[in-house]
């Protein structure tokens, strides 16, 4: 509203979020995403895309820290490099639209919360996990620039510093990554904060099925019941769908 210049006008919004909470989703950038948009909408649309990511990023703050991870592909869809913050740099990284990539998500019963996530990485780095991980970061902006959905699940599998960490303290997880790759993902890794594992195939209907052994890899090796949901990248972004 202060970006907007509206002090005028008071405002009650109510959301009906679609994601399980403290699932390593972004649920709270979702909903940021989806007010600063829908605030827009009704003032005119006077917000660029960078005033809105900006918009998200203050209400993101208050839940889950400064930082566009989520915030930033909500609003503008697809893939995002986030740059700088001082000066907020954003550079929007192309998939190929001839090239079809979907994400399987697959949401076990079970809370991880980002504050406990967070606080089981390491406070320092070594030079040769250092090393590894910029590159596997090279790596996946090039398959996502080239649409490589193999090197792009590669990419994402080969974490030495923050998955580490945070796989032990989610259930099963290991066997959940283990029975991805082996039912055909292309590669398979924590999301977000976890718990919830994602798994990336160029095939709608090999995903449902990569999903049911995820599933019941949570619930032999972790004891723990778990949903799924297999979902194309979204190009677009936030948008207005009802009028």
């Amino acid at each position: 509203m202060k970006m907007l210049s509206i002090r005028s006008v008071g405002l009650s919004l109510s959301l009906q979020k679609g994601l399980p909470l403290g699932s390593g989703l972004g649920s709270s950038a979702a909903s940021a995403a989806a007010a600063a948009v829908a605030v827009n909408e009704m003032f005119g649309k006077r917000l660029s895309v960078e005033d809105l990511v900006v918009a998200s990023l203050k209400s993101e703050e208050k839940v889950s820290g400064y930082h566009a991870d989520n915030v930033a592909p909500s609003i503008m869809g697809g893939f995002v490099l986030i740059q700088s913050y001082e000066p907020l740099q954003l550079i929007e990284l192309k998939f190929p639209a001839e090239k079809e990539l979907y994400f399987v998500l697959v949401s076990p019963e079970f809370e991880a919360p980002t504050k406990k996530m967070r606080a089981a990485l390491p406070s320092e780095i070594g030079m040769a996990h250092h090393v590894w991980n910029c590159s596997q970061a090279g790596a996946l902006v090039a398959a996502v620039l080239k649409g490589d959905v193999v090197g792009l699940g590669k990419a994402l599998s080969s974490d030495k510093i923050v998955e580490p960490r945070r796989a032990p303290l989610i259930p099963g997880i290991e066997a959940v990554k283990k029975a991805a790759l082996q039912a055909g993902a292309f590669g398979c890794t924590i999301s977000g904060a976890g718990p919830t594992a994602v798994a990336v195939i160029d095939d709608e209907s090999t995903g449902h099925a990569i999903a049911q052994h995820m599933i019941q890899a949570f619930l032999s090796h972790g004891n723990l019941k778990a949903s799924a949901k297999v979902l194309q990248l979204d190009r677009l972004g936030v948008r207005r769908i009802l009028d």
